[in-house]
């Protein structure tokens, strides 16, 4: 099993964790998916270490929030660059072996702005939307070679990336995170937002054989949340 991210103190802390848990073998590999590059060196790595690549997860946050009038172009281009082209480099770099092999499993983490979009999060939810097109064009054509690729959109997920949104969230509206926050579970039926244990059953889920008949789907883990509730 190969993990990737950009920093390596924390990429390194979080393999060992899964070796431990796990008993297997895990390399931490330092990469930037919008480096082109760098999506290749850490599929040959894999390649290289293991010889096959059964299944591909990604999931990469960092677009800026923000309103329109204040997003600048460059703004615009860093969320596409991870969030939509870094996906794009990702599965370009390892369709070629699992369809030589006849079989793989691609789990694209999204989100669900993709689907539900919201003006303070626009940068994401353009890039999400494409990677939605891109994953449905992909399954369409791989099925055939035994390669199913799927995407799943959390809503607002408890993490450290959570926090940041919500921060911008209460900046643009000009109201108090815990405002900010107030609003966000309000929007969710379930009353709470998800914890990311819950994002990772499902991701497991779709990248294991019982999903085998999966394809093309694009799968909310949101709680049902209607977004325009926290357009107050």
């Amino acid at each position: 099993m190969v993990v990737t991210a950009r920093t390596a103190g924390p990429l390194e802390a979080t393999a060992a964790v899964i070796a431990a848990d796990t008993g297997r073998t895990v390399l931490p590999m330092a990469g930037d998916m919008s480096v082109t590059a760098d999506v290749e060196r850490c599929v040959a790595a894999t390649l290289d270490r293991f010889g096959r690549i059964d299944i591909l997860v990604t999931c990469a946050g960092s677009s800026p929030g923000g309103l329109l009038e204040d997003l600048t172009e460059d703004q615009w281009m860093s969320s596409l660059n991870l969030k939509f082209m870094g996906y794009v480099r990702s599965v370009r770099a390892v369709i070629p072996h699992m369809r030589e092999r006849g079989e793989g499993a691609i789990v694209l983490v999204v989100g669900n702005d993709g689907l539900k979009p919201s003006y303070w999060e626009m940068t994401a939810g353009v890039a999400n939307a494409a990677d939605i097109n891109f994953a449905s064009s992909v399954a369409e054509q791989y099925g055939r070679f035994g390669v199913r690729i799927n995407t799943v959109n959390p809503g607002p997920v408890n993490t450290d990336r959570w926090d940041t949104l919500e921060k911008a969230l209460a900046r643009d509206k000009g109201v108090s995170q815990e405002r900010a926050h107030e609003l966000a579970t309000s929007s969710i039926p379930i009353g709470r937002i998800c914890e990311p244990g819950e994002v990772a059953a499902l991701v497991t889920f779709l990248a294991s054989p019982r999903a085998s008949f999966i394809n093309g789907a694009h799968i909310p883990v949101d709680g049902a949340q209607r977004k325009a509730l926290m357009d107050t």
